[in-house]
């Protein structure tokens, strides 16, 4: 196997980050850590579930040209496994595969499908204490909130199992005596999907979901940095009853793959979260075909602390909307604005509570903090500190890597922050909050849509008055107003200005796999 050589590899690269009078201590931290992914690794692969090759056409397969790519675990470095690096040709494949597959799918009634879904739904949630494993090895989360994202994804494929019996069209008057008029809501096709790595579950399903439930066949495409966790829900959507071709899975060389969804004419939506960048080439690339599209893109979370604020729901609420999956969500609160009267205690409270968050791999007890997904994410978090240091910023708490090595980085507080600063212009994606002050609601609001994003936005307020004015005028999608864990799969997700275009969750995602389609029916009044 694999697994052993890597770990010593990984083991030596744990020492050669630390100094040399924490090294013993780090080593064999980092040797636990080894064997802990080994022996998880160990049973998956026995389990089943564990997964390498792609899934077309409801059959396991291996790249056309034997290549594969190697999946870290970024606690340790170690590689967990080598699948396969699919590419154009692969992906043409499975295109046919779910066009071929379409016809008979979407012709199924509401409620076939409704019952296969309900199967997977169910076997994910038997299955998740296996996927929540899977998931800390390859994306690095805790595994305690590894298994809440098996629980939150699955929720996905169970409420769209009940949403698909909910598909209704509509009699409309009609302008002369002898017309009907009827809306009808039918599939839109071969489906797209491009997933991000920090859900590897969850935002496959939030997608998958919905676009089976309408009657959508599916082309997923997982990070490359996470394909693990999508082949291990595909194979239980397999067992489930899925029918082959309704649901593929292919991934490796993302170009390729990118590029072979957007130019097929048999695909018809692509729906992706990632970067605003790549989501703006996605869009462009998505013209030439017409196809429709929807986007959940970048954020730029303010978390507005007012003076009337109940200071400890504040800091818990921030402190949540912050560091969830270290820092690594396109909805975390990724400036923190706080009033000038409580901008002191308000910090000293804050950073007492990250002071408490505890920082390892993700399988050890009591791990609330697991590392970033590699060493570029740590270097992009490092530049933005470095930028904050250097025009000014303080930083209270952290502002480094941890002393465990490899991607893991310090829970960090920084204040007087300016809205010149990277880090309050783009999104950091690490585990480091700026504060920033401001003195009056309108200070509060203009600073807070002074971005290009519109994903979330979080306000802290005893004022039901204050609340509704300030939610009112903040250009956000999603808004928490003293809470700070605002997604549910009952509540549409979706942001405004550039950070996309649709919403994902909810009654209203299953709009984004539907077509509306008129009907008008002429000479009726004949006997």
């Amino acid at each position: 196997m694999v697994i052993g050589a890597a770990a010593r590899v990984a083991i030596g690269g744990c020492r050669k980050l630390v100094s040399s009078h924490t090294s013993l201590l780090v080593s064999s931290q980092c040797r636990q850590m080894s064997m802990d992914a080994q022996s998880v690794s160990e049973k998956l692969r026995s389990s089943g579930l564990l997964r390498t090759q792609g899934l077309i056409g409801g059959k396991w397969i291996d790249s056309y040209d034997n290549k594969t790519i190697k999946v870290n675990n970024p606690a340790t470095g170690e590689i967990i496994a080598d699948v396969a690096c699919m590419g154009t040709k692969e992906t043409n494949d499975a295109i046919a595969s779910s066009y071929e597959a379409f016809t008979s799918w979407s012709r199924l009634t509401a409620g076939e499908r409704s019952k296969i879904l309900r199967r997977w739904y169910d076997l994910l949630i038997a299955h998740k204490e296996e996927l929540g494993q899977l998931i800390t090895l390859e994306q690095g989360k805790p595994l305690k909130e590894a298994i809440g994202e098996v629980a939150y994804g699955a929720s996905f494929i169970e409420y769209y199992a009940e949403e698909a019996k909910r598909v209704y069209g509509d009699i409309i008057p009609p302008n002369l005596s002898d017309r009907r008029l009827l809306v009808l809501k039918q599939p839109v096709g071969v489906v797209g999907a491009i997933a991000p790595w920090n859900f590897p579950l969850a935002m496959i399903t939030r997608k998958v979901g919905p676009a089976l439930a309408s009657g959508c066949t599916v082309v997923v495409k997982p990070s490359e940095l996470t394909p693990l966790t999508a082949l291990a829900a595909a194979e239980l959507a397999l067992q489930a009853g899925v029918p082959p071709g309704a649901l593929n899975v292919v991934m490796g060389n993302a170009p390729e793959i990118g590029d072979a969804l957007l130019s097929s004419r048999q695909v018809r939506k692509i729906t992706f979260t990632g970067s605003t960048a790549v989501g703006k080439k996605l869009m462009a690339a998505a013209a030439p075909t017409v196809k429709k599209v929807s986007l959940e893109l970048g954020g730029n979370a303010p978390s507005i602390v007012f003076d009337d604020a109940d200071l400890d729901v504040a800091v818990k609420g921030t402190l949540a909307a912050k560091f969830r999956n270290s820092g690594q969500t396109c909805v975390c609160a990724n400036r923190v604005l706080v009033q000038d009267d409580i901008y002191d205690k308000f910090a000293e409270a804050f950073s007492e509570a990250v002071q408490k968050l505890e920082v390892g791999d993700g399988f050890k007890e009591g791990t609330t903090q697991g590392p970033l997904i590699n060493d570029a994410a740590v270097q992009k978090v490092e530049s933005f500190v470095q930028d904050a240091v250097s025009k000014g910023a303080k930083i209270i708490l952290g502002g480094k890597r941890h002393s465990l090595g490899s991607t893991f980085y310090e829970p960090t507080v920084i204040r007087d922050v300016s809205n010149d600063m990277l880090m309050s212009k783009e999104e950091i994606f690490g585990p480091v909050a700026p504060l920033i002050r401001f003195k009056t609601e309108e200070d509060a609001i203009r600073l807070a849509n002074d971005t290009i994003a519109g994903l979330a936005a979080y306000i802290f307020t005893n004022s039901v008055q204050r609340s509704w004015r300030v939610f009112e005028a903040l250009e956000y999608g999603l808004v928490g107003v003293n809470e700070g864990l605002i997604s549910t799969e009952v509540a549409p997700f979706g942001g405004v200005k550039q950070s996309g275009l649709g919403r994902e969750g909810s009654k209203y995602g299953m709009d984004e796999y539907l077509e509306i389609k008129y009907v008008c029916l002429g000479d009726m009044n004949r006997h």
